[in-house]
């Protein structure tokens, strides 16, 4: 199939703007308990917000930015971590009609002096004090910032007593003058390679998303829901799921570390999450390296297989008597302590930015806890398709989201149309005309839809492998079949040129205690110095010579090479979303990959 449409539930009128749900919250339901916040910084207990709170604090940061001189259209920079301010900053600023620009909290100066002189930021919150110091360093070159606002200083404070003239009535006129179509956000891409660009979303791009994506992830948004948020809000799939929340009175509660992740999971029992793949990676890779720490390997594996079975089975004429009876026995021995560690009634998860892997998907869905797959870019808003529940096929991305089109062009291409694609880069017209299309926007990934409608996802157009012989390759299928393998973090495939395609390996720093106790290797071992050891290669060849069934023979890893250390985003290899940055990988380990095409 070339094409697939599902027509929109709902359409945006002009008028309607991303605020309005923040007031009619607080008209309609104002004892609604929108937030669980933080008592502070270390505490472990909660503070309910109501959303008859949120609107008044909403309103006070808004009087206090139009004190400060902020005007409609005017571009707000916010850099922070994932937290209750970051989400109450970005309604004031639009209640102010002005646009938010997010900035990663771990963004470079260079980055961040970009990101402001392009925007043309008039005002900036940091969230602390090497933030502030960053900036400060930055001002003379950025001749448009004229305040600045650090979160952990009493910076809200402080602005909100300034506003305190400002009449609200002004707020009210800056929300009834907003429109639809008028520029909402700047996201600047996080880019895996060049320079970030802008891009920019409307109030009618996010609402589309938002109010037609609710629809068909109506289970999510019911009765009693809320969500641990702990994805960097930065990033537009976070900000996705802010804006559901808030849209449909669910509950959400901010994690701004994920090394507090579990204690938060404890305390607040979302019932449902999102994150990326790795995040769910990591959840796996965790629970399996503490069995075979306690000595209770095999019964994982067991209790592994068991639940992909069960939920293989389950798109197959459902589960017979004898794996229901297995189920409920590691259910009771397994599943229930992987839920518990989640808080208890998580039975919903959405993933994206990254593949997820089938083996993961049916994985977490025996276990019990649904993870539906997406697919979008933050030129879309970002999602463009989804599992559902009623509409779940792993292995694919899932079918359109109402409002949306998707097309596959002559070359696999996927292209998407709907009042979610965005208008165009900020002050970048020339990369606009490159991706935007007679309202068709061109992803730059490459797939294809089923009779069905669903999509699968087989690379990206400029991660093409080209070897010698001519053989394209797309190393999206080999590198999540390896990263499926608990012992290893990170995989990045090469051969561009060259007469085979070989393999970068990263190991996983969790699951690496656990390797050296079981081989009997000193625990103090670091990764580099066993990189040639035999039993970790022979480990590390099963893992390929399993991926390599996916795929022709000219398309297999014939040789591996395992690094010394993970990527991470400190070291540049990773995006703040946790996206492989190819081209920095390349390199950094460029006299790598040359020794393995000198020998």
């Amino acid at each position: 199939m070339r094409e697939f449409s599902v027509p929109p539930v709902v359409t945006i009128a002009d008028t309607t703007t991303l605020t309005d749900a923040v007031w009619d919250n607080a008209r309609i339901a104002p004892q609604n308990v929108s937030f669980l916040r933080r008592a502070d910084a270390t505490a472990d207990a909660w503070s309910p917000v109501t959303a008859a709170e949120f609107h008044a604090e909403v309103v006070a940061v808004a009087r206090g930015l139009i004190a400060a001189g902020v005007q409609p259209g005017d571009r707000v920079a916010l850099m922070s971590k994932t937290r209750y301010e970051w989400t109450l900053i970005d309604y004031a600023v639009w209640a102010a009609g002005a646009v938010t620009v997010p900035i990663y909290e771990t963004s470079s100066a260079e980055q961040v002096s970009w990101i402001l002189a392009d925007s043309g930021a008039v005002a900036l919150f940091v969230e602390t004090t090497a933030h502030a110091l960053l900036v400060s360093g930055l001002r003379a070159d950025l001749a448009d910032l004229r305040e600045v606002w650090q979160i952990d200083a009493g910076g809200l404070a402080t602005l909100t007593a300034a506003g305190e003239p400002v009449d609200a009535e002004a707020v009210e006129e800056r929300r009834r003058a907003a429109r639809a179509a008028d520029v909402a956000t700047i996201i600047y891409t996080s880019g895996t390679t060049g320079r970030p660009k802008g891009c920019s979303l409307t109030h009618r791009n996010l609402l589309a998303e938002v109010l037609n994506a609710v629809v068909a992830f109506d289970h999510l948004f019911k009765g009693e829901s809320r969500t641990l948020l702990f994805l960097p809000l930065a990033h537009a799939f976070a900000r996705l799921i802010q804006i559901a929340v808030v849209t449909t009175r669910a509950t959400l509660a901010h994690s701004p570390d994920t090394r507090t992740l579990l204690p938060d999971l404890a305390a607040v029992k979302p019932t449902f999450l999102l994150s990326v793949p790795r995040v769910f990676e990591k959840v796996y890779t965790g629970a399996k390296t503490k069995a075979e720490a306690g000595g209770k390997g095999a019964i994982f594996a067991r209790a592994e297989a068991t639940a992909i079975a069960y939920s293989e089975a389950l798109d197959s004429g459902g589960p017979g008597l004898l794996l229901r009876a297995r189920h409920a026995l590691f259910d009771r021995l397994v599943y229930g302590k992987l839920r518990a560690a989640m808080g208890g009634r998580c039975t919903d998860a959405v993933s994206g930015g990254a593949p997820l892997g089938a083996r993961l998907a049916h994985f977490f869905r025996g276990v019990g806890v649904l993870v539906m797959e997406g697919y979008g870019l933050t030129e879309t808003s970002p999602a463009v398709a989804a599992n559902i529940p009623s509409a779940i096929r792993i292995g694919s991305v899932g079918r359109p989201l109402p409002g949306v089109t998707i097309r596959i062009a002559d070359d696999g291409e996927i292209l998407v149309q709907g009042d979610i694609v965005f208008g165009g880069y900020w002050n970048n017209p020339d990369a606009s005309r490159e991706v935007l299309d007679e309202g068709w926007f061109r992803t730059g990934d490459l797939g294809e839809l089923d009779d069905d409608g669903y999509l699968t996802i087989t690379g990206r157009k400029k991660e093409i492998i080209v070897t010698a012989g001519g053989k394209n390759v797309a190393p999206a299928v080999l590198e999540d079949r390896l990263r499926a393998h608990p012992l290893i973090s990170q995989s990045v495939l090469v051969g561009d040129r060259q007469p085979f395609i070989a393999a970068l390996i990263t190991i996983d720093e969790e699951a690496w205690p656990g390797w050296l106790a079981a081989n009997g290797r000193d625990a103090d071992s670091t990764v580099a110095a066993l990189a040639g050891d035999p039993a970790l290669r022979a480990e590390i060849q099963k893992a390929v010579d399993a991926a390599n069934k996916a795929v022709s023979s000219a398309e297999a890893i014939k040789v591996f090479r395992i690094l010394g250390r993970d990527f991470t985003e400190a070291t540049g290899e990773l995006t703040p979303s946790l996206k492989v940055k190819r081209n920095v990988v390349h390199k950094t380990y460029a006299d790598d990959i040359a020794a393995i095409y000198t020998k």
